[in-house]
């Protein structure tokens, strides 16, 4: 899992409420284990004609989204069903962090637990957003802060260990094998009780 302390990108608007996470991976691509290549399917029936041409009116097929780290969805963003495939294929794709008024709990945890950071903005920001886009934003997860371009800063919740393990590039499991040492130091010294 890639590191994230700041993101600095245009953004790329869906203003949809309730898109579900068969929208964003439909359930015919769910056949992979591996994290890569789904960031073709993005959006799949949404990016593509029957044919299996692009659409040229879907935003993610335009010019303007090359290039963008952050998708600003309507509300409910990533309701649905489970599924890890989901955040794997935003991070394909290029996304690395998702706002919305609303996530689903599901899907921020599955994002969480693959490096996508998913941010929760007032309806003010949001509005801002999706009326806005393509525009500048940073991010800093330290400060778990946006930055819009007119200056405004807008703060967003994050469970802490979830940070931690973004800011350092490691998954829940990577977090306990580094904590072995102390463990095992744990198991010695409550061997003989």
């Amino acid at each position: 899992m890639d590191k994230i302390t700041t993101i600095h990108s245009r953004t790329v608007v869906l203003p949809a409420s309730n898109i579900d996470t068969d929208q964003i991976i439909p359930a015919r691509f769910l056949t992979t284990t591996t994290r890569t290549g789904l960031g073709k399917q993005l959006f799949s029936d949404w990016r593509y004609a029957p044919d299996g041409t692009p659409k040229a009116d879907f935003v993610l097929n335009q010019p303007q989204a090359t290039g963008c780290q952050v998708l600003v969805g309507g509300r409910n963003f990533g309701c649905g069903s489970s599924r890890e495939h989901a955040p794997w294929a935003l991070l394909d794709f290029g996304f690395r962090a998702v706002i919305s008024t609303e996530i689903a709990d599901i899907f921020r945890n599955n994002s969480l637990k693959n490096g996508l950071l998913p941010i929760v903005v007032d309806e003010s920001t949001s509005d801002w957003l999706i009326a806005n886009p393509g525009s500048e934003v940073s991010i800093d997860l330290e400060q778990a802060t946006l930055q819009l371009p007119q200056g405004v800063s807008v703060n967003f919740p994050i469970d802490p260990f979830a940070r931690y393990c973004l800011l350092n590039g490691v998954d829940e499991l990577g977090f306990l094998l580094q904590q072995q040492e102390r463990i095992a130091a744990y198991e010695q010294r409550h061997k003989d009780n």
